[in-house]
């Protein structure tokens, strides 16, 4: 790299949250120009290829980027990573394959027992929560509540399916997985090769704030 080259950092949120999620990452401005994916709305049925290409066209400017993704999109930006060239591929909070899928996740594809999760945010905040996000919905709902923005019952369908019945069974080896070991969305337990995070949880992107701030940089400018 050379001294004034600007590496693009861009970031995925979880499952209909918002960028908002990532209000507390700092990354140095002389080295890093960081980028906000959003949500877009799927048609009816949409393949995966086609949406991540949709996401790309319509937010990617940039060669040789960075791509960070958090739980669900952690698997976009590994959709992603297949169809754009990138410089860095990172996951938090998430999985590399459906080999990583927690057993109630395997069992929901097995039976489609996923088409009867809520979709309908707004007024099953709770319930999708618990789906989505894990235990202790209580202590929580006041965040989700900030955090999930998207309040559109066919994008809800569709990515809770392509979460629940993800296809992916290899991954690159290139690929920076950060995990927590208190993650009740994506136990730790099925979980491999990863830098592992104690006490993170699946929202640590926004409480282990601290720690991604400092050691993100390293991350991305070298094998870690």
């Amino acid at each position: 790299m050379k001294k004034n080259d600007i590496i693009h950092v861009y970031f995925m949120p979880g499952m209909a949250a918002s960028p908002n999620i990532f209000e507390r990452i700092k990354l140095p401005e002389n080295q890093f120009k960081v980028h906000f994916l959003e949500w877009i709305i799927p048609t009816k049925n949409e393949p995966m290829i086609s949406y991540v290409s949709r996401l790309a066209k319509q937010q990617i400017s940039h060669q040789n980027i960075v791509l960070i993704g958090v739980s669900f999109g952690g698997v976009i930006v590994q959709e992603l990573s297949k169809i754009i060239n990138t410089r860095k591929l990172i996951i938090v909070s998430s999985v590399k394959s459906n080999k990583e899928l927690p057993k109630r996740m395997k069992f929901a594809k097995i039976t489609k027992f996923y088409k009867l999760a809520p979709t309908k945010l707004a007024s099953n905040i709770d319930l999708l929560s618990k789906y989505a996000l894990g235990k202790q919905v209580s202590k929580r709902i006041e965040l989700y509540k900030t955090y999930l923005s998207v309040n559109n019952e066919q994008y809800l369908k569709w990515a809770i399916k392509n979460m629940v019945c993800w296809k992916q069974t290899e991954y690159s080896p290139d690929i920076t997985h950060i995990h927590g070991d208190a993650d009740t969305v994506f136990p730790i337990k099925n979980i491999s090769n990863c830098k592992t995070i104690k006490g993170g949880t699946h929202v640590m992107i926004l409480n282990k704030y601290k720690w991604f701030n400092e050691n993100l940089p390293t991350i991305i400018l070298n094998s870690y």
